[in-house]
């Protein structure tokens, strides 16, 4: 069985471990007196993380971990303060003495460690990197996020659905649209509502083109890492011309607000003449970036994920499929009738990476012609059903997975796994036959969340 999610849930003198696979769900309850679980990850590596955050959130000891170091909770976060238990309400913490965070590392003569972050460079969300070294040649990489804890779970507790939506869509900038779809589909689920066909177009559109947007910046960045800037700035004019089409459209460059149930007027003819413009300049990007042998070089047989690794850590998305895994949550009677269709690689290395976005990004213009209809289509919800509601969405970076337990009308509990989460866990085996000034190719080659990694 290929391993989702795993998560806890306060139900008063117990806590419910809701452990969630591809094809079943298992639940189990333990006393708060003594909340002991027994880990997965010797089994299913990717179920670290989320025992360790277990552990932070709710105080819930995992007895055979191999890891019980903290995740979320930083060096002066509170000893025994679990934010997420029900009778949490402080609202500000006291820090405690500084604790040293312990890093993997390897040690030996030669043998000398890196570190990168939490703070770059770039515009982008802190992350630190912690490398073991032998010369140039990596030995090991260790991953260490959540500096921007935002306690977005705590936050959604006692909010509508309606009200909870303007913090959800924002979770990730670049997954904006896939994170208010898996919003819309427990919204529907709790009226007992199916979306109309129109509606179910407009809102693929969007989240077509949001993948669009974040694969067009990839294909340039990936070989300016690799030095080759030209791609970055034509990469770059065509993810702006992607981003401003989405504010034509929804009034928001990233598409906040996007998704509702009222079909607002497209112009139709001229978006499918905006999308056979891109065709052309993305036929021209993929016949010039393929004939040039030198940034293939850098290209191909860097930071390798096998097929194994890729499924024993549950892998997704891009990642899992330039190593042979076709894993999506569009392959659907829906999409499949508008012409998707899944494409892997087998070589599992940067070029892999880079093709299967070239050839994504091909498919969605196909399918996006297909989406476009003229229709004013309006759904009115009934009211919402209390209950426990799962979704789930293709978002650019792979699989999205979003719960929400609903009672008496607003949320009491609010979970989502980022494809983030589980590809982070995967990043530092594609390390070890390649030397560090690989890193920042690999790295983009995955171009992994930072803020839907850390909520």
């Amino acid at each position: 069985m290929r391993f989702i999610a795993r998560y806890a849930k306060d139900r008063g003198r117990v806590f419910e471990i809701v452990t969630l696979y591809d094809s079943e769900v298992q639940k189990e309850q333990v006393h708060k007196e003594k909340p002991v679980i027994q880990t997965l990850s010797h089994e299913h590596p990717a179920a670290l993380w989320f025992e360790r955050k277990m552990q932070d959130d709710f105080g819930i000891i995992v007895e055979d971990a191999f890891d019980k170091r903290p995740l979320v909770h930083q060096e002066q976060f509170p000893k025994n303060v679990h934010p997420m238990c029900k009778d949490f309400d402080a609202k500000e913490l006291d820090f405690s003495e500084f604790q040293p965070y312990n890093y993997e590392v390897i040690k030996g003569d030669g043998v000398f460690q890196v570190s990168v972050g939490p703070i770059h460079a770039g515009i982008i969300e802190p992350g630190h990197f912690h490398f073991s070294q032998a010369g140039e040649k990596m030995l090991h990489l260790e991953i260490r996020h959540f500096y921007t804890y935002r306690a977005i779970e705590k936050m959604l507790e006692g909010k509508t659905l309606e009200e909870a939506k303007p913090i959800i869509e924002r979770i990730s900038g670049n997954e904006s649209i896939a994170y208010q779809i898996c919003w819309r589909d427990i919204l529907l689920q709790a009226s007992q509502q199916e979306l109309p066909q129109a509606l179910q177009k407009r809102h693929a559109f969007l989240l077509e083109l949001e993948r669009m947007i974040h694969h067009l910046t990839d294909l340039g960045f990936i070989p300016n890492d690799a030095g080759f800037g030209a791609a970055l700035s034509l990469g770059s004019k065509l993810a702006e011309d992607s981003r401003r089409k989405m504010k034509e459209i929804t009034g928001h460059r990233f598409g906040f607000g996007a998704i509702d149930f009222a079909n607002k007027f497209l112009d139709t003819v001229s978006l499918h003449e905006w999308l056979d413009s891109m065709q052309e300049s993305i036929d021209y990007f993929e016949d010039w970036i393929i004939d040039i042998p030198s940034l293939w070089d850098r290209l191909d047989t860097t930071g390798i994920l096998a097929l194994k690794k890729a499924i024993k850590y549950d892998t997704v998305g891009v990642i899992a499929k330039a190593s042979g895994l076709a894993i999506d949550r569009r392959i659907n009677n829906f999409y499949l009738q508008n012409g998707f269709e899944a494409v892997t690689q087998l070589s599992g290395d940067v070029a892999a990476r880079f093709k299967i976005r070239i050839a994504e990004l091909k498919n969605s213009l196909t399918m996006m012609h297909n989406f476009l209809q003229e229709d004013d289509t309006v759904l009115t919800l009934n009211t919402l059903q209390d209950g426990e509601y799962m979704s789930f969405v293709e978002s650019s970076m792979g699989e999205l997975f979003m719960t929400i337990d609903i009672k008496d009308g607003v949320i009491e509990r609010f979970f989502a796994r980022d494809a983030s989460f589980v590809n982070w866990q995967a990043v530092h085996l594609m390390m070890r036959n390649d030397i560090i000034a690989d890193f920042p190719l690999i790295n983009k080659s995955c171009d992994l969340s930072y803020a839907g990694n850390d909520l």
